[in-house]
């Protein structure tokens, strides 16, 4: 499931078949740029994602990536943070952070470059109840979002999904 996340993205290359994303097949690295600023992919492990000194550098790293002067980026940052409820975090070490906390941040920084889906690879895993609920409430609060949510957490998503697929043996079927 990981994979086809990724094979979404280009970070890996089919070993058969095509991938086609917003109505083009991608095929070479060039193909996957429009792919990156349309859709935010959120990893598994957060310490995959995180990997800038501060929380505001890391959060600010990828609307800079999408060309945003810096008076953008520091709105967009100030918004994030509010949103995910991580106000008072931007100077922060993130090696210091909780799981929870950088899982928190690691949402924050493909939160800030304002994707039309967001791919969520395991957002609850090892998390306490406390930030799942958080993460429920954010994700329910912004209907206006696409997302698709790989997860073994079937509570987290009859909460925050209105249909589920199950993938098996590489076929995806609706349960």
């Amino acid at each position: 499931k990981t994979t086809l996340f990724h094979l979404i993205m280009g970070l890996l290359n089919p070993s058969g078949g095509k991938i086609e994303i917003f109505g083009k097949e991608r095929k070479v690295e060039n193909d996957f740029v429009e792919v990156r600023e349309r859709i935010g992919l959120l990893f598994q492990d957060p310490d995959d994602q995180l990997f800038s000194p501060t929380v505001a550098e890391d959060i600010a790293f990828g609307p800079l990536n999408l060309r945003k002067n810096h008076q953008e980026t520091k709105k967009i940052l100030k918004e994030t943070l509010e949103t995910l409820g991580l106000a008072g975090f931007e100077d922060r070490i993130t090696y210091n952070l909780s799981y929870g906390e950088k899982r928190l941040v690691s949402l924050a920084t493909v939160w800030a470059m304002q994707p039309e889906i967001l791919l969520l690879d395991e957002p609850t895993i090892w998390l306490d109840e406390e930030t799942i609920e958080k993460i429920i409430k954010i994700l329910n609060s912004h209907l206006h979002l696409s997302y698709i949510i790989i997860s073994h957490d079937k509570k987290f998503l009859k909460e925050t999904t209105n249909c589920t697929y199950q993938m098996d043996n590489g076929k995806i079927k609706k349960i």
